[in-house]
């Protein structure tokens, strides 16, 4: 009996802690679920916000970019908030924070409160995301269960993503706009609660410095630019207003590439892009973001507004993306690892690129039966093309810096989607040219998604992790870190 003992208490303290993984990995990603999930389910819902507060074009762009640039412009220095103050503490914050903000957009009775909800969203999403991932990392010591729970860390987001619209518009059709904030507070509640109960806090390092200079800079330049192109639909190109936000941004971009070339502890390390494999992916990232969520952003409101379907009716639009994008992502990994990141990121884009140039005919008459299968190869590329570009970025630089290059991929797709809703929503803000921006942006994403495919065919380098060889590396090849 006393020999059985210690091998009973064994087994119990393994199941016991096995448990607890599963809950930390819940925990962590209904935080990353919740996060993907606002990106995108707002969208079919802002011809019903529109209505609601008499909202013009510029003011739903703004809330969809409210929470974008507080994301985008945060994520980077919340990675390293989590180092200093524990990754489980700034997950925590995050969570309630986020909630907290879900409350008030549901309980919104103007615009300008709406949209300052949707920043502090942002804010708690910024420290969500990367705090998120490293509770995985600290949770998980071996290397390959740590791997089995990211790849269901990231598969439960990009579901999410996807599934946005849709559920969206099942529930502004059923309940109402306000439902789609509502709907984080239960998902709060229990991610808290998990996470307070269940996840083990890392020890943290406060010898790790704050690029503060850098995080005022970067939210000016992403700030001045959205709001110099959100509001030139409105005032003009011309006007001083606008000139002085583009002008604004162009200082403040200066200053942060300045300060990140000189600072001690830079948030985005300049001597990354000296690897034109990371350099290339980071623009892959860009230019597929600025066409995914600008092109999103602008079928939302061209469904409700220009062929009048019901929010609903919209949601089960966005099917055929949604399906692409989950059935691409599953093959994506076997071919990366097959093949390398090069190829699945030229074919992505170029499947992407070609749903957009066979939509530009679109009028406010063209039938659903004829879109549907453009949507589907948009979704098809997006689904193709991120996991490579991601492995890409992270196969660029040393392991111990992939953390910092993981932010900077997350923060520089953010700033696209930025800039994809300012300008696709500038495009379509005069409702009697809905058509005709439609199809301007049509052809702006098949070009940026055409200059992502020469630069990754150019610079990325095609790596088969399976073999374990490299073939045609871009020119000069050099991990950071080992020049």
């Amino acid at each position: 009996m006393t020999v059985q003992q210690p091998e009973q208490l064994e087994r119990v303290r393994s199941i016991t802690s096995d448990a607890s993984h599963t809950l930390t990995l819940v925990a962590t990603s209904l935080g990353f679920v919740v996060v993907q999930l606002d990106v995108t389910i707002v969208n079919v819902a802002l011809q019903r916000i529109g209505d609601s507060f008499g909202a013009r074009v510029a003011e739903l762009q703004w809330v969809v970019d409210a929470y974008t640039i507080a994301f985008a412009s945060l994520i980077l220095t919340a990675g390293a908030l989590g180092d200093r103050l524990g990754v489980k503490r700034i997950f925590t914050s995050g969570f309630f924070l986020f909630t907290l903000a879900s409350a008030a957009c549901g309980a919104a009775v103007s615009m300008p409160m709406l949209i300052a909800s949707r920043a502090v969203q942002g804010i708690g999403a910024a420290l969500l995301v990367p705090c998120s991932l490293a509770i995985l990392n600290h949770t998980y010591r071996d290397e390959a269960s740590r791997a089995k729970a990211v790849a269901l860390w990231a598969f439960g987001a990009s579901l999410a993503l996807a599934a946005g619209p849709v559920l969206g518009g099942v529930l502004v059709n059923s309940i109402g706009w306000r439902s789609i904030f509502f709907i984080n507070l239960p998902i709060g509640a229990l991610g808290i609660w998990l996470t307070s109960r269940y996840a083990a806090e890392s020890q943290a390092c406060r010898a790790r410095g704050l690029d503060s200079g850098g995080q005022i800079t970067i939210i000016l330049a992403l700030g001045t630019m959205a709001a110099a192109t959100i509001e030139s639909s409105r005032f003009g190109i011309s006007n001083p207003l606008v000139i002085a936000g583009f002008t604004g941004f162009a200082l403040a971009a200066g200053l942060f590439v300045g300060i990140e070339a000189k600072g001690q502890n830079p948030m985005l390390p300049l001597s990354f892009f000296r690897n034109p494999t990371f350099s290339a992916a980071i623009l892959v990232g860009l230019l597929i973001n600025i066409s995914y969520y600008g092109l999103i952003f602008l079928f939302s409101l061209f469904f409700q507004q220009a062929q009048h379907y019901s929010p609903f009716a919209t949601g089960l639009a966005f099917l055929p993306m949604t399906a692409g994008v989950i059935i691409t992502n599953f093959m994506a990994g076997r071919i990366t690892a097959r093949t390398g990141p090069r190829l699945p990121m030229l074919i992505g884009q170029a499947l992407f690129a070609a749903g957009c140039l066979s939509l530009v005919t679109i009028t406010p008459n063209t039938a659903f039966t004829y879109m549907w299968w453009q949507l589907l190869l948009m979704g098809a590329g997006i689904g193709l093309v991120v996991p490579p570009m991601t492995s890409a970025v992270l196969g660029a630089i040393e392991r111990h810096q992939s953390g910092v290059a993981s932010g900077a991929l997350n923060a520089t797709r953010q700033a696209g989607s930025v800039i994809g809703v300012a300008v696709y929503g500038a495009l379509i803000a005069d409702k009697n040219q809905f058509a005709r921006g439609a199809q301007i942006a049509l052809y702006l994403s098949a070009a940026f998604l055409l200059f992502g495919c020469l630069a990754t065919y150019r610079y990325v380098a095609n790596t088969s992790p399976s073999r374990g060889e490299t073939a045609q590396r871009g020119p000069d090849y050099r991990p950071v870190g080992k020049e």
